[in-house]
């Protein structure tokens, strides 16, 4: 039996930062900024609220969706680039929270593409037997390592946690296929600088995710014994409208079949298409036995796609 999303949640803080906002403080403008990304608004946490709380309000949420119970949990994956501290891992921090006293738990960096890290690596531990749960968590508080004073980057980035409970599932449902990918030659144009902030090269990393989102998303429609036809929707990684659109012409895809969040949310990394999922989730707008296709890309630089026939 394949592995799939038994549960979701998510949780974005409660503060508001518009474009008009950042208007007051940069050189650029609502417009400038909507016609270039696609965003409108982000989610920006408190100063005493941590990728740790953030993690535990959306993991609550994705058991009780899932029916789960926290000791029932074998593993605890946290894809994030914005722990708390060194360590513990936000992952050992949320078992204590949580009181998943029976889980094994572990933080991964992969950026962007974390929920599909996350979510391949316990796809592999589900079906290999070797737990019956995996939670899977991607959340980034990106506001404690954004330079507010770069137009470049302060007007793209959001917090935000999204979560998910992964078990076995019924015959021919689950994550069907996934492909993981990196280029580390490609770390310089986008990365943690020396002042410990974003630093983002734009012209390459649009360049780089044009062409490696469709290619994955492509790739991995082929793994799973699929082609673009089959695909009821597409949920990418919420980076920049212009990008989202790329892949969604490589599959040709009519745009009621694109998830976009963007506008509300910005970019928040590892949480953002988990994030996205749970929206289009709630709004109906995924079915059972929908086939769902995820792609992200990310810093490293790193890229991760996923098919999933939905349901349990």
């Amino acid at each position: 039996m394949n592995a799939g999303i038994l549960g979701l949640g998510k949780y974005v803080p409660e503060k508001i930062v518009t474009n008009l906002d950042l208007e007051k403080i940069l050189d650029t403008s609502d417009e400038w900024i909507r016609t270039r990304t696609g965003i409108q608004e982000r989610r920006i946490a408190r100063e005493d609220e941590h990728s740790s709380d953030m993690a535990y309000e959306a993991a609550k949420q994705a058991l009780e969706n899932a029916g789960v119970k926290p000791e029932e949990i074998g593993l605890i994956l946290v894809a994030t680039i914005t722990p708390d501290r060194a360590f513990p891992s936000v992952a050992c921090q949320l078992q204590e929270r949580l009181g998943a006293v029976n889980a094994a738990a572990m933080d991964l960096s992969a950026a962007c593409s974390g929920f599909i890290y996350a979510l391949a690596t316990a796809k592999l531990y589900v079906e290999s037997n070797t737990y019956d749960y995996v939670l899977i968590v991607g959340v980034e508080k990106l506001s404690k390592i954004t330079d507010w004073n770069d137009r470049n980057t302060a007007v793209l980035f959001g917090d935000g946690a999204s979560a998910a409970v992964i078990g076995k599932v019924s015959e021919g449902r689950g994550i069907l296929a996934f492909e993981l990918g990196a280029d580390g030659t490609g770390g310089k144009y986008l990365n943690m600088n020396d002042e410990n902030f974003i630093y983002m090269n734009g012209r390459e990393v649009f360049k780089f995710a044009v062409r490696q989102m469709g290619a994955t998303a492509l790739s991995v429609l082929e793994k799973a014994g699929l082609s673009k036809e089959d695909v009821d929707f597409l949920v990418p990684h919420q980076a920049n409208i212009r990008i989202m659109e790329a892949a969604r012409e490589r599959l040709e895809l009519s745009e009621d079949k694109l998830s976009k969040r963007i506008h509300k949310y910005g970019n928040t990394s590892s949480s953002s298409i988990g994030i996205a999922l749970k929206d289009e989730l709630d709004e109906g707008k995924i079915k059972d036995d929908d086939i769902v296709v995820l792609v992200g890309f990310g810093g490293g630089l790193t890229w991760g796609g996923a098919v999933i026939r939905w349901g349990k």
